[in-house]
């Protein structure tokens, strides 16, 4: 994502050892973006701080790792105007306002800030299933690459988040980036929703900052196994993947990193 609504040249001042210099910078974008959800009523369901760009996938990723949407005809419409994202929900489905207990305001650092309970933030992800899914350490080393080549806006702002998914042939699929990690994971999400990839079980995620509950929870709801990220997971992270039989890797760094559970699914080459 590298398009001028997501990136704004502005003049800097380069400050060296030995001399100082005006210069030209490029800098992301952050803006608010509000989601409505649109029954026979109207309703704001979140306003998320976010870099422009790919807002429908960001909006329906939110709705359903939220757990509004549950299928891809349950979105019957996605509007776009004006920093406002409004889905219309399919004849007959309505948004059960009970079960949101969520904030109406979410930065781009942190989704699941004025939660109102730790039990709102467990969404009814489906359960962790055995599988014999596997990838190798080879596979593993050269993610980070493979996704650090098609981050166009960190490469040009190095001030962007990105979600990559990869087939466990090593096949990249999807690329989403923003300021805050969890839209950029809603974007990716949210894109394989609209286009009934879901679930993702034979997918491998990679993630270019830590792990936190947030996004376990996100990709546990998408269906996604194995987690791959160039950070640390927190121990709510930890147990969260545990509990739903997930791998969760951490400091990717080519060939080295930590697998903190699941390590059954990586295979040693």
């Amino acid at each position: 994502m590298s398009s001028s609504a997501s990136i704004r040249p502005l003049r800097v001042t380069h400050v060296g050892p030995n001399a100082t210099a005006d210069a030209e910078d490029q800098v992301a974008v952050e803006a608010p973006l509000q989601i409505r959800v649109c029954d026979t009523e109207v309703h704001t369901v979140s306003l998320t701080m976010r870099t422009p760009g790919d807002d429908a996938d960001l909006a329906v990723g939110f709705l359903f790792t939220e757990g509004i949407l549950r299928h891809r005809h349950d979105a019957a419409n996605v509007h776009l105007a004006d920093n406002v994202a409004e889905i219309t929900l399919r004849k007959g489905l309505k948004l059960d306002l009970k079960r949101q207990e969520r904030h109406s305001y979410t930065s781009s650092s942190c989704g699941v800030c004025g939660k109102t309970s730790l039990e709102a933030l467990r969404m009814d992800a489906p359960p962790g299933q055995r599988d014999t899914l596997q990838v190798s350490t080879r596979f593993l080393s050269g993610l980070s690459l493979a996704a650090r080549e098609r981050q166009a806006g960190f490469l040009a702002t190095g001030g962007l988040h990105a979600s990559a998914l990869f087939g466990i042939n090593g096949d990249h699929l999807l690329i989403r980036e923003d300021v805050g990690r969890h839209n950029a994971l809603d974007k990716l999400i949210g894109a394989a929703f609209l286009a009934e990839l879901l679930p993702l079980s034979s997918h491998v995620l990679w993630l270019s900052g830590r792990i936190s509950f947030e996004l376990v929870q996100k990709a546990a709801m998408a269906g996604i196994h194995i987690i791959v990220a160039v950070g640390a997971p927190s121990t709510l992270a930890v147990d969260l993947a545990v509990e739903h039989n997930m791998t969760l890797i951490g400091f990717l760094r080519e060939e080295r990193f930590n697998i903190y559970c699941g390590a059954a699914r990586i295979r040693t080459e």
